[in-house]
């Protein structure tokens, strides 16, 4: 009687084996090919579905924050063979498998609220621009027991979706809090190379009216960080005399020199505290859009990070929260893709981890950013200090303060009652008789 209900008011789409089902379904929306030799001609016929795009928003019908809502199971308690791929050798789950699930769960979200019926292919193509904010309510996620992703458009504008996910995992009889994810995706043509509108969200009630806020209230914050950031602006009076004083520490009294550093108990230079990595690209990671997948570029940055902090801490750290990863370009298949960990900034028992992707092309030899990485860990043992050297780790530092500051300051009260409003939602969606 409850899934009765459920789709009845809402249209709820319920998956199981996410990473399988969830690609295949996204490959019928766009029309992709399955075979790696035939995605020319598939992009090529994607090509004709532009003239399916709306000129303006407002040709487009409004859609409620219920047309999007998925709820999609991992049965890793039942399905010995899958929890094979989940399992890390901590007896946990492998989290940068989870960044693969939330990537493809949240362009599915905003595929189910961009679809037209009418029509049998999207000519839309879905990417994902930022993760927003990840965090984590449970520090260990069990290989064995079931896990609900739960997850829906929170916001939207011209031609980005905000999509918001809640995992929970079932032990003891009951499903309990794992963790909370923000994604803004953005709409581009068939062939990606320029931005299309998509459904503008209708707002029904007190309950979506309260997430939708929130949504604006992030898309604020992201505005004002990008434009505070480092490379555009210098770093503020109070950021300037901590670089100092931290310069000052370093310094060697008996030869009081500009260039005599001397590093302090308990610290660890910055130089010193870096991990690389290589991948080559292949076709076997490929999206439906014949590039990297961006869940595969999480995971691979996720595990050099943690491992990072793990060399680091001389221990095992557990994540804390995600947060500000940007996907500043696409991937191509074939690139060699290189990976560069850094700690950038302790506080307590907390390692802030920065990881930076960039390709290289071995024919020019240069290098393109495509993605930045931002991890907070924590660790239940004592860990060094880490001290910058040069200007440009003093940056690296107060950037890593700053990310770990915001990740930290998140307002108790409006965060509660965000979480309130989407437990709200889903009540109304599952009991609409209350």
């Amino acid at each position: 009687k409850l899934l009765r209900n459920y789709y009845t008011h809402c249209n709820l789409i319920i998956i199981y084996l996410i990473t399988f089902l969830f690609r295949n379904r996204l490959r019928e929306i766009v029309g992709a090919s399955t075979n790696w030799k035939d995605h020319q001609q598939a992009l090529a016929e994607r090509a004709s579905l532009s003239q399916n795009l709306a000129k303006s928003q407002d040709e487009l019908p409004a859609k409620t924050m219920k047309d999007s809502a998925i709820e999609a199971h991992l049965p890793l308690g039942t399905q010995p063979a899958l929890r094979e791929k989940y399992l890390n050798y901590h007896n946990s789950v492998r989290f940068g498998r989870i960044l693969e699930d939330l990537d493809s769960l949240a362009v599915l979200i905003c595929y189910s609220h961009t679809w037209n019926e009418e029509l049998q292919r999207s000519p839309l193509s879905i990417v994902t621009a930022l993760v927003d904010q990840i965090d984590m309510r449970q520090n260990i996620i069990f290989p064995d027991c079931d896990i609900k992703f739960t997850g829906h458009v929170t916001w939207v504008g011209k031609t980005s979706i905000e999509a918001t996910m809640h995992m929970s995992q079932y032990q003891d009889g009951a499903y309990t809090d794992v963790l909370d994810a923000t994604f803004v995706m953005v709409a581009r043509d068939p062939e990606n190379k320029r931005a299309a509108f998509v459904n503008p969200l209708k707002l029904e009630g007190p309950e979506e009216e309260a997430i939708f806020h929130q949504g604006e209230v992030n898309k604020t914050r992201r505005v004002e960080l990008s434009t505070a950031s480092l490379l555009k602006v210098a770093p503020t009076a109070e950021e300037r005399t901590l670089v100092h004083s931290l310069f000052l520490n370093t310094l060697d009294t008996r030869t009081v020199s500009f260039r005599s550093r001397v590093l302090p108990p308990n610290s660890m230079w910055m130089e010193d505290a870096k991990m690389k990595g290589l991948e080559i690209c292949h076709p076997q990671e490929r999206n439906i859009f014949n590039r990297i997948f961006g869940g595969f570029l999480m995971r691979k940055a996720y595990e050099l990070g943690w491992a990072n902090a793990c060399a680091f801490a001389g221990g095992r750290p557990t994540l804390v929260a995600v947060d500000d990863i940007v996907f500043r370009k696409p991937v191509e298949i074939g690139s060699l893709l290189l990976l560069s960990s850094q700690v950038c900034y302790t506080e307590g028992i907390h390692i802030q981890v920065r990881v930076h992707t960039e390709v290289l092309d071995p024919l020019t030899r240069q290098h393109n950013t495509t993605n930045v990485f931002h991890f907070t860990f924590r660790v239940e043992k004592d860990i060094p200090a880490i001290v910058p050297q040069s200007y440009g780790e003093s940056m690296l530092y107060l950037d890593g303060k700053r990310h770990f500051d915001e990740t930290m300051r998140i307002p108790f009260i409006l965060y509660s009652q965000y979480i309130l409003s989407f437990a709200a939602f889903y009540i109304n969606v599952l009991f609409p008789q209350f």
